[in-house]
């Protein structure tokens, strides 16, 4: 809880720290980067490049001091608090950055806003940044402790035993512990940080969702090369396995993570997924073939076109030991021979789904086509609590799914 003064000056200093968030985080992350380079291996610098990692910062905070002092936030604290754990516990943060990344937070702060940032302002939204931080820290503990892992050693090394090339510009890695020991247990759509030393010395993580199911003694992610597009760059990290990542290759892990996974139970799954947010569909459909055959699944997916689509063979053959599957997918550069029932041009129309009752929503792919899947959802029937996601990078809480 946030004392009360404090609340009373959080609650109407919220409309101007939230107006001027991106200005804030940038300051920010500069003079962070500027007195701890070492923080720049840690930080997705292609996140800090496009800005997303920067709003997504921004987002959280105000999201959290919202929910500190309104009764009415429409923030899904539990879920924020989760997604932000797991997502540091998968890249090895220590409590101690917690110290470095408030004090240059709070100072970006004061820089920004100026002469508004009294003494008592300074207070106050330095007990929100601390109340958020000891959640984390203590979320971040127990997600360690169940991995077996601590931060210092939030690494291990595997070696590629198989690649396999799902569509254009995208691998599948079959990967196996290089020391020969154990596969660490996993659920269905978790992922694991992949960290890489890059050509000009940058090391840099990137999480990839584990896109095989648990229990065959090896561990699966799939790699889509991201190519410079209009003012995007390539993507460092996903061109560097593609073009380097063969069998034999050395990668280093984290343990797995992830709070978006599929429970065994009886209800039936929508899995709707666009692009490379395809690999949580995989292991989840490959999951149900396993353990829990009977269950009724509608996979829907949406590509550029068939060349695009990954991950298909795979899926297939788990359908198959399905007897409910059903997949239903939209191309948008579809030849009219290829066309069919369940092949359909253009996108995904959810208004046309058979959507079974009481169906468990789990949604990957870009932020505005799950928005736009959500609200066709909702207008379908689908209960809220229902619907879950996830999401390829930092998640934008100011702009929720």
């Amino acid at each position: 809880m946030l004392s009360s003064d404090h609340a009373a000056i959080v609650r109407a200093t919220i409309p101007a720290v939230a107006a001027h968030g991106a200005e804030i985080t940038g300051e920010f992350y500069d003079a962070m980067f500027a007195a701890h380079p070492e923080l720049l291996h840690l930080f997705n610098q292609g996140n800090q490049a496009n800005g997303e990692q920067r709003r997504a910062l921004a987002g959280a905070v105000a999201a959290f001091a919202r929910h500190l002092v309104s009764e009415e936030s429409s923030t899904p604290f539990q879920q924020m608090l989760s997604r932000i754990a797991h997502k540091h516990a998968s890249l090895g943060i220590r409590p101690e950055q917690y110290t470095i990344v408030g004090r240059h937070l709070l100072e970006a702060v004061a820089k920004v806003l100026g002469d508004a940032v009294t003494p008592a302002v300074h207070a106050a939204w330095s007990e929100v940044y601390w109340l958020f931080a000891t959640l984390l820290i203590a979320e971040e503990a127990r997600l360690y402790q169940d991995a077996g892992r601590s931060p210092g050693s939030a690494y291990r090394t595997w070696r590629v035993v198989e690649r396999v090339d799902e569509a254009e510009h995208t691998v599948s890695l079959v990967l196996a512990p290089a020391d020969g020991g154990e596969v660490p247990a996993h659920r269905p759509g978790q992922y694991v940080s992949v960290v890489v030393t890059l050509p000009d010395g940058l090391r840099q993580p990137r999480q990839y969702t584990l896109s095989r199911a648990a229990g065959d003694g090896v561990l699966q992610i799939t790699v889509r090369r991201v190519r410079a597009e209009d003012d995007s760059p390539a993507g460092a990290v996903s061109t560097f396995l593609y073009e380097t990542a063969l069998p034999g290759t050395e990668l280093e892990l984290s343990a797995p993570f992830g709070d978006v996974v599929v429970e065994d139970d009886d209800d039936p799954l929508v899995l709707i997924s666009a692009g490379i947010g395809v690999t949580p569909a995989a292991a989840m459909i490959g999951h149900v073939a396993a353990v829990r055959p009977g269950r009724r699944v509608l996979a829907v997916h949406a590509d550029r076109s068939v060349r695009t689509h990954a991950l298909r063979a795979q899926i297939a053959e788990a359908g198959a030991r399905i007897p409910g599957f059903r997949q239903i997918t939209w191309y948008e550069d579809l030849d009219a021979a290829d066309a069919g029932e369940d092949v359909r041009p253009g996108r995904v129309e959810v208004a046309a789904l058979p959507l079974p009752p009481k169906a468990r929503v789990f949604m990957c792919g870009p932020i505005p086509f799950m928005r736009a899947v959500r609200r066709g959802l909702l207008d379908a029937g689908v209960s809220d609590e229902r619907i879950h996601y996830e999401v390829f990078g930092p998640d934008l809480w100011n702009e929720a799914a």
